[in-house]
């Protein structure tokens, strides 16, 4: 599998946050914490909460944006990566129904992000600028 970059468009998608994960992980954590005693592990309800509140600060301050040539994430107005379509290999959203992750590849490197934006537009974006060719 490889990806065809097809810069169709030359205006920028900035994907809106999607807080479903970290409130899950939350929602989990407190979930553990209520277990009878003996059942819920502090130590890992509180890694689990830490995580799940990292991942709320990660949704709620970066932004993927995707423009013609490349997938840039950003901080407020600070560009922290940028991934042009033309090294890209692969890419794949984990588990459709509740999306937990998303895989790219490119020349180079390997990358996976937690879904913390919508995943609908996500995909749609994905498929527009990085179609997969069986090629």
């Amino acid at each position: 599998m490889t990806v065809t970059p097809s810069p169709t468009s030359t205006e920028t998608t900035v994907l809106a946050p999607s807080y479903a994960l970290p409130i899950a992980l939350i929602a989990i954590a407190l979930l553990l914490t209520a277990l009878p005693i003996g059942l819920g592990q502090p130590w890992v309800n509180g890694a689990i909460a830490l995580l799940g509140l990292f991942l709320l600060f990660q949704a709620a301050t970066l932004r993927l944006q995707f423009t013609s040539t490349a997938l840039d994430i950003t901080r407020g107005d600070t560009l922290i990566r940028h991934f042009p379509y033309t090294d890209w290999q692969n890419w794949r959203i984990f588990w459709t129904g509740i999306p937990i992750l998303f895989y790219f590849k490119e020349v180079k490197s390997i990358h996976f992000l937690p879904i913390l934006f919508d995943p609908k537009m996500l995909r749609q974006c994905l498929e527009q600028h990085c179609p997969i060719s069986d090629a």
